[in-house]
């Protein structure tokens, strides 16, 4: 027969464990512990048996008492074998006589009395037998039914057990993951080995990871990065009247071309030297304008490139931003990239449509234009505002400004000015002289000379400040852009600033916030945030998942074929949001915005320019390039439907910057160039890259060092390369030296 333990039996029946313990004693049973083994057989006599034998008695109790009440004397138990062990002999009991009889009189046994029985209705019955005496029914020796009790219909409201999320840093190591889980590093470790990773104890682990091993051992989790943890600072109850009205903070999108510049060197009433070459020199990138009372802080922000910055960061720092448009041009590919920016920002927008005194000037072709952006004018129903202006002839520029100030006064843009500053950093560049220069917008609180800051992973003390004219000032109140000096390092632009108790506390801060940076980088590289083959193993989880794409191209005629191609693809299960696209190269500008949408960026024709695809790298983004077009759509489709076959993969395995040109009659254009990266070989692969758009794409036809044929060339060596069937080369071009590999494609 089976055995079981105390606390199983005790767990069972919903018990303590000496409860369980008392009634196996009490039955007999030799246990002593929890873990003490005990039969099946001995269980039920333990806790069944001791219930019959209560009923039993139970039951007896009640025959004991109607006993009584009819005037009979109980019956007596095991009478007989008490009488034989006492020793003592009695006759049997002789049964009484019934009334009437002849051994009525006389019988009995000794020691009984006589049972008289008085019947009052004798003499009017009929003469005859005497009725039999009915016997009372015999009860049966079993356990009575518990009574039914009708059971209570009404609905309980159910008690969440409330579930204990544990957070955890992104970028924690096995150690840190295991002491957040409440685990042994071995029992982590163990768990990792069985889902084919191996790690040791200091191994930094990305966020996939992290929520992989908190499904394997039912835990809840919340991944934190340093970008959403908004630095500790004390909470004030403001009260109504410690509140004063702040500058708005304006930001000016825009092309290059369309008079931005003019424009606001035409708000501030200067001129720019001739001498300083393209936009406006200043001291820092914001500058204060007045405008009778009222004061407009306005943020330069060329290219948008710090705008784009830091509204990936989350940094919202413009109040309003005015999106320049040349009314002689309309809108350009910039001006749309601009104003999907200042959305995702959440930024209330209006547009300035200036050179408007130009030959062929047209407002309203810019208001239909940009009406097709969501951005329908004020004057036709919409929401958006309007201004014409002229930055040549101040045409307008009090209206733009009246127009800006209504805006502000809509928002009632307050802060407190008496509590410890905090801001944003705007810029910040490697002084030869100073030092870290630091350009940075009080948003709250004022700043003085002597407070310790700390900025992102760079603690400081403000040790000097400038305002936009370049004087020196001692404080700096919401609202306005100062330039501080005193900064150990150069923190990036959109990092939050804010004022500490001291120089100690502020390395404290900064030394946790450096160490979470980099610990979140090594968890970035660890893999990509979004790449076509995760869309397919998420939809397979269930989730319906959102691909975001950027897409970039060479023509505006590839661009519209490409988009209607991906428009047509089945979007039941997956859906597909062309978040941004755009006719040239893939530049930073487009990496961050995939960055912060979580976003794939596809180059049709196209590579990264500049440092995108370090940026690319460092924020975690994929970028697919492709050179026809059906090859992007099958990918797609093959990525939504989880059917992606062996693929071919490109690394790129070395880099070359055409210095100079020469003439051969026999051999063609030879093309003298540096190796930038990597190794080049002769018969390699590659592609021509022009100003960010391929022009050649081919093989290596002669390699040379000196005068000598040579089959590679390392970095840092010149050489000179001839490309097959091609002779236009020019100096400045980037040749891009490339491989091709098949690589097995998983849904791990």
């Amino acid at each position: 027969m089976a055995k079981r333990r105390v606390h199983e039996i005790a767990k069972e029946r919903g018990i303590s464990s000496k409860e369980v313990l008392a009634v196996l004693q009490a039955a007999g049973l030799n246990v002593k512990a929890a873990a003490s083994s005990v039969d099946e057989g001995d269980i039920d006599m333990a806790f069944n048996g001791g219930k019959k034998k209560a009923a039993a008695e139970a039951e007896q109790a009640k025959v004991d008492a109607r006993a009584k009440e009819a005037g009979q004397a109980p019956p007596q138990k095991d009478a007989g074998a008490g009488a034989a062990r006492s020793g003592q002999s009695s006759p049997a009991p002789a049964r009484p006589a019934r009334e009437g009889s002849a051994g009525g009189q006389g019988g009995g046994g000794a020691g009984r009395r006589r049972r008289v029985v008085i019947d009052s209705q004798a003499s009017r019955r009929q003469p005859g037998p005497p009725p039999q005496q009915q016997q009372p029914p015999r009860r049966r020796g079993r356990r009575r039914r518990t009574p039914w009790v009708e059971p209570d219909l009404t609905v309980q409201p159910e008690v969440e057990e409330e579930v204990v999320v544990t957070q955890i840093k992104s970028g924690a190591t096995v150690k840190e993951v295991a002491e957040s889980l409440g685990l042994s590093a071995p029992e982590v470790i163990k768990k990792l080995m069985q889902l084919g990773e191996m790690a040791t104890l200091t191994q930094t682990l990305s966020d996939e990871a992290i929520e992989v091993l908190a499904d394997g051992f039912d835990k809840k989790i919340e991944i934190t990065h340093a970008a959403d943890e908004v630095p500790s600072q004390p909470e004030y109850e403001d009260a109504e009247e410690q509140l004063v009205e702040r500058p708005p903070v304006v930001t000016i999108l825009g092309h290059v071309d369309h008079g931005k510049t003019s424009l606001l060197d035409a708000i501030r009433q200067t001129e720019v030297a001739a001498g300083e070459a393209g936009g406006i020199t200043q001291h820092i990138g914001a500058y204060q304008v007045h405008h009778g009372d009222q004061t407009v802080t306005f943020l330069d922000t060329p290219g948008h490139e710090a705008f784009t910055a830091m509204r990936a960061r989350g940094g919202q720092v413009a109040d309003i931003a005015v999106v320049v448009v040349a009314a002689d041009d309309g809108v350009m590919p910039q001006t749309v990239e601009a104003v999907d920016h200042a959305k995702a920002a959440d930024v209330p927008i209006m547009v300035a449509v200036n050179k408007i005194d130009t030959e062929g000037a047209d407002p309203n072709r810019v208001r239909s234009e940009l009406a097709r952006q969501a951005l329908t004018p004020a004057d036709w129903g919409g929401d958006t505002e309007f201004c014409d202006v002229s930055a040549k002839t101040r045409e307008n520029l009090d209206e733009l400004l009246e127009t800006i100030i209504t805006l502000a006064d809509i928002q009632e843009l307050k802060a407190n000015p008496n509590v410890e500053a905090s801001g944003v950093v705007i810029e910040s560049r490697l002084d030869p002289g100073r030092g870290p220069v630091v350009s940075l917008l009080v948003q709250r609180g004022t700043l003085k000379v002597g407070d310790a800051l700390v900025a992102g992973g760079h603690p400081g003390r403000a040790r000097a400040m400038h305002d936009y004219r370049g004087e020196r000032v001692k404080a700096a109140t919401p609202g306005m852009p100062v330039e501080v000096l005193g900064f150990d390092g150069v923190p990036e632009a959109g990092e939050h600033i804010r004022v500490v108790s001291n120089e100690r506390e502020a390395r404290r801060i900064a030394g946790e916030r450096s160490n979470r940076l980099k610990a979140e980088g090594l968890a970035r590289r660890a893999g990509v945030k979004v790449s076509l083959v995760d869309v397919m193993a998420r939809a397979q989880m269930g989730d319906l998942v959102e691909l975001n794409l950027i897409v970039k191209a060479d023509v505006a005629g590839s661009l519209e074929a490409l988009a209607d191609e991906i428009a047509k693809l089945p979007q039941r299960q997956v859906t597909v949001n062309v978040i941004h696209d755009g006719v040239g190269g893939i530049n930073e500008s487009d990496v961050m915005l995939a960055s912060a949408s979580s976003a794939v960026i596809i180059g049709f024709n196209v590579r990264p320019v500049g440092e995108a695809r370090q940026v690319a790298a460092r924020e975690g983004v994929e970028i697919r390039s492709y050179s026809v077009i059906y090859k992007v759509v099958e990918e797609l489709r093959q990525a939504m439907e989880g059917l992606l076959k062996p693929e071919d993969v490109e690394s790129t395995v070395g880099t070359v910057e055409v210095r100079q040109t020469f003439k051969a009659s026999r051999v063609g254009t030879i093309a003298g160039s540096m190796v930038l990266e990597g190794t080049v070989t002769r018969g390699a692969t590659v592609r021509l890259v022009r100003d960010g758009t391929i022009v050649y794409d081919g093989r290596i036809a002669s390699l040379r060092r000196f005068k000598e044929d040579v089959r590679e060339v390392v970095k840092g060596m010149e050489c000179g390369i001839v490309l097959e069937n091609f002779a236009d080369v020019k100096e400045g071009d980037i040749v891009e030296v490339y491989e091709v590999r098949q690589v097995e494609q998983s849904l791990d």
